[in-house]
């Protein structure tokens, strides 16, 4: 590290003080022989080009986009970031473009705010200490050495005097000291996970390739907003479909930036009602005969008393339920209008245009599933698509993954690196969790007796009550939780912030044992920890492969020096596992530059007949020599040092090439002779195995088929009296979207972000005047749950009724009135459990006036947590 940098991040210093150190950091870094000697532009540039050196640096933050970020290093310090320029842009092989998050990573990796030493909280000792003081309590420095023998001494004394099961946490040095209790559940696909697996075989997780969406000649978005979720490629991917002349219809309760970007029209929905609506579309269309009655014979189950799967009851079917056959309430458009607040004679036009227009692209995002009983919406979405018959054909699909590298995306895999090759070090508490090696994330064997853990939203009811649901039936277990531990990879994992109800955990946080984490900064679950250990960020780790999308691999390198005294996981995992009397090289017996080279040799790229894969990357004796790893020489097609220095691989891509792929299309001209992963073989309208699955976590009930039941918190909690229609304590239906200066909770602590986005809350024009708000006010929101205050936007893009936040704010809560001043829209979400595990984000209810204390200052003229 330079000197210079040194010592403008060593001095404590505001936010002024600090810009005023990188104004001149940056001059000395961009003429380092002339001190701050003044010259002219032009020069420096020159001097930027042919004394610093370009280098690829991860953007390793959750967005769903993994653009190319290059930065430009020089006397170890990046003095400026660009985005992909290795090949000419065009609509067939487009740039990996980086957004304005990727290109402000700077600021967050040299940061006034990081930090720099372990620390531990003042009044913190072994076995808890003063536990109320968490979250408000002064921070002290200390050594690594004392903060690794705390950490060893506390959860040895845990281990034995509780047991593992006391602790809930993951790292793969937990996993070899006996394992620990997991969280499971579902955040970001909502409900979907499991409707997809028992009703499709998981065939409706992604859609055909990218060009065949050009094919289209109608591509309904329901729930997305891509433009805001997912930056970088994939609006300009769906822009190439517009151009062809695709007609887009984007379903959402406000106009969001990509309604304004590619809709043709805009249907509007109330959140959680989703469902109703798609029943009032089936009503019209069943009713019209305008269903592809051959591909429902064909292709699925359940549609109708004549084609349910077997040992089913035939009263059952989905048709008699949408024409109230036997309820006696028919689901008309008249019906779901009520409830989803579509105008009637949008619903039978939205109908008509679904079921005429072919081919047709009928795609959902994850947000309408990230609700109470979410499961209802997925099967639903899926029926109605399905009566469409648009599967298995160009320009058609039904599918919901519009969400991380698969937006706009679909097909096959072209390029993908290979294993690191680190053993798998398995949770004896939780052997089979489903995402990454020791998360629940989507677990989906509720069955395993030997899987101990809880429910996201079940945690901090297991720290206060002392119980759990366990799944298979056995009801509420008994548990004892003492220790939080979070010594895990630097993705940004912040449950504190990120999970429902953060009120409630932060009164289970102050009363375990013991909370260790390690950041990069002082993040909400860190500010409320015993001790943190400091973090180096991805810029400074040895570098790894990331996932673009299905067409590119990004090869992230090591820009700069750890800063100050900020080390990787593994270092943290291996010193610990000396103490605690572990073999460091049992856990961990690659290095992690050995681990890069293995995932770069097992890289693979496609064949251009698109039937095979080969070795990507061309590896040399030389090679293997100047890496100082373990290997053997390989032939590819680009050599190690080439990808290295160019950071990327993408498959060029042309509408003739063999690349592409039709999903379902084998199984959609011979059902029979191609069965789908189902029970049946086929799509799955009537679908038993989902309700058997649901039940066996034990948390809500699910029918076979799509039904309507009003969701706990949704649109009609927000009345007195139904009957009435007379307005309740919570009259507004909440949204929480998806916001342009984080990725969820990552970034929210850089300034410039937070100048950019000022974390309104958005409210219908007409709302808020009725309440006599005017834009820019103060005003409180507040749930059963909690209260937040925030600057008002009022808008005509909203549906009146509901309002919008952006979640992953970091919460900043006022200890003497409990407000919330930063708007973490997890203040406001309670936790509440349901199907399988899935964080019903999306219906929660508020009230919202305006606050009479003082009014807030703009979030990015709050001070900075900065410690030391």
């Amino acid at each position: 590290m330079s000197n210079f940098l040194k010592k403008a991040l060593d001095h404590r210093m505001s936010r002024k003080a600090f810009l005023g150190w990188s104004t001149a950091l940056t001059a000395a870094a961009v003429v380092p022989s002339y001190g701050l000697t003044k010259i002219d532009s032009r020069v420096a540039a020159e001097k930027l080009e042919t004394e610093g050196k370009w280098m690829t640096a991860a953007c390793w933050h959750n967005c769903g986009g993994r653009c190319l970020n290059k930065a430009l290093v020089v006397d170890g310090v990046v003095v400026r970031q660009k985005t992909d320029d290795t090949h000419e842009d065009s609509p067939d092989y487009p740039q990996q473009r980086g957004c304005h998050r990727g290109r402000s990573q700077r600021h967050q990796v040299f940061g006034a705010d990081r930090i720099k030493y372990p620390m531990k909280r003042k009044n913190w000792e072994p076995g808890g200490g003063k536990k109320e003081l968490r979250g408000k309590d002064e921070w002290v420095r200390i050594s690594w050495d004392e903060a690794l023998d705390l950490i060893a001494t506390e959860l040895k004394r845990v281990k034995e005097n509780y047991g593992n099961k006391s602790i809930v946490g993951t790292s793969r040095l937990l996993n070899f000291y006996g394992g620990a209790m997991v969280r499971w559940g579902s955040s970001s696909s909502g409900a979907w996970s499991i409707p997809q697996e028992t009703m499709a075989g998981f065939m409706s997780w992604s859609g055909n390739d990218r060009l065949d969406w050009r094919n289209a000649k109608l591509i309904v978005m329901w729930g997305s907003n891509p433009t805001r979720s997912n930056l970088g490629n994939p609006s300009y991917n769906l822009l190439q479909a517009k151009k062809a002349g695709a007609k887009f219809i984007f379903v959402d309760p406000s106009v969001s930036p990509s309604v304004k970007t590619l809709a043709d029209k805009h249907i509007p929905c109330r959140p959680g009602t989703d469902t109703a609506l798609l029943l009032g579309m089936a009503y019209y269309m069943i009713e019209n005969n305008l269903q592809d009655q051959d591909f429902l014979n064909r292709c699925t189950v359940g549609f109708d008393k004549d084609h349910m799967p077997e040992g089913a009851d035939p009263k059952e079917n989905f048709k008699d339920y949408v024409l109230g056959t036997y309820d006696g309430v028919p689901k008309t458009p008249e019906w779901a209008s009520e409830i989803c607040g579509t105008d009637v004679k949008v619903i039978r036009e939205f109908a008509h245009e679904i079921a005429t227009i072919k081919p047709m692209i009928f795609t959902s995002s994850f947000a309408p599933a990230r609700t109470y009983r979410g499961q209802q919406f997925c099967q639903a979405f899926l029926t109605v698509g399905w009566m469409t018959g648009n599967v298995g054909k160009p320009g058609s699909g039904v599918f919901a993954m519009n969400y991380g590298k698969r937006q706009s995306y679909g097909g096959k895999t072209l390029v993908r690196g290979g294993s690191g090759g680190l053993p798998p070090a398995v949770n004896p508490l939780f052997p089979d969790a489903t995402y990454g090696a020791y998360d629940g994330y989507r677990w989906a064997n509720p069955t395993n007796l030997e899987a101990h853990g809880m429910a996201y939203c079940e945690t901090y009811d297991a720290i206060l009550n002392g119980e759990y649901t366990a799944t298979a039936g056995r009801g509420k277990v008994k548990c004892d939780i003492r220790m939080l531990w979070l010594v895990r990879d630097g993705s940004g994992y912040n449950f504190l912030n990120q999970s429902s109800d953060i009120n409630k955990g932060i009164k289970a946080f102050r009363k375990v044992d013991a909370i260790f984490t390690n950041d990069i900064v002082l993040s909400t679950i860190s500010k409320y920890a015993d001790i943190v250990l400091p973090a180096t960020t991805e810029w400074e780790k040895d570098g790894k492969i990331l996932s673009g999308n299905p067409e590119a691999i990004v090869i992230s390198q090591k820009i700069v020096e750890p800063i100050f005294e900020a080390k990787t996981e593994e270092w943290m995992d291996r010193e610990l596992a000396k103490r605690l009397g572990l073999d460091p090289n049992k856990i961990y017996p690659i290095t992690e530059k050995q681990q890069l080279f293995n995932s770069l040799a097992g890289a693979e790229v496609i064949t251009e007949d698109g039937e095979n894969y080969v070795p990507l990357v061309t590896i040399t004796e030389k090679d293997i020599k100047e890496w100082n790893v373990d290997g053997k020489p390989q032939k590819g097609k680009i050599t190690l040092s080439d990808i290295v220095e160019q950071g990327v691989y993408q498959v060029p891509r042309s509408p003739n090439d063999k690349l592409g792929e039709i999903k379902c299309e084998a199984f959609v001209k011979n059902p029979e002779e191609n069965p789908i992963p189902t029970k049946s073989g086929k799509f799955e309208i009537h679908c038993q195995p989902l309700v058997d699955k649901i039940a066996a976590y034990g948390l809500t009930t699910i029918s076979p088929i799509a039904k309507y039941e009003a969701p706990l918190d949704g649109y009609e909690a927000t009345f007195e009296n139904w009957e009435n229609k007379k307005k309740g304590k919570y009259p507004f239906q909440l949204v929480t979207i998806h916001y342009g200066r984080r990725s969820h909770s990552v970034f929210d602590n850089v300034p410039q972000l937070r100048e950019a986005y000022p974390q309104e809350f958005f409210m219908n024009k007409r709302d808020g005047e009725a309440q006599g708000l005017k834009d820019g006010d103060t005003v409180l929101i507040e749930s059963e749950y909690g209260k937040v205050i925030r600057p008002v936007a009022l808008t005509e893009t909203c549906m009146p009724g509901v309002v919008f936040l952006g979640e992953g704010a970091w919460v900043e809560i006022d200890e003497k009135t409990g407000i919330d001043k930063a708007g973490a829209t997890n203040i406001l979400c309670g936790a509440r459990l349901s199907g399988q595990g899935e964080e019903p984000w999306n219906t929660t209810i508020v009230n919202v006036q305006k606050y009479k204390g003082e009014p807030l200052k703009p979030d990015w003229e709050w001070e900075q947590r900065v410690i030391f």
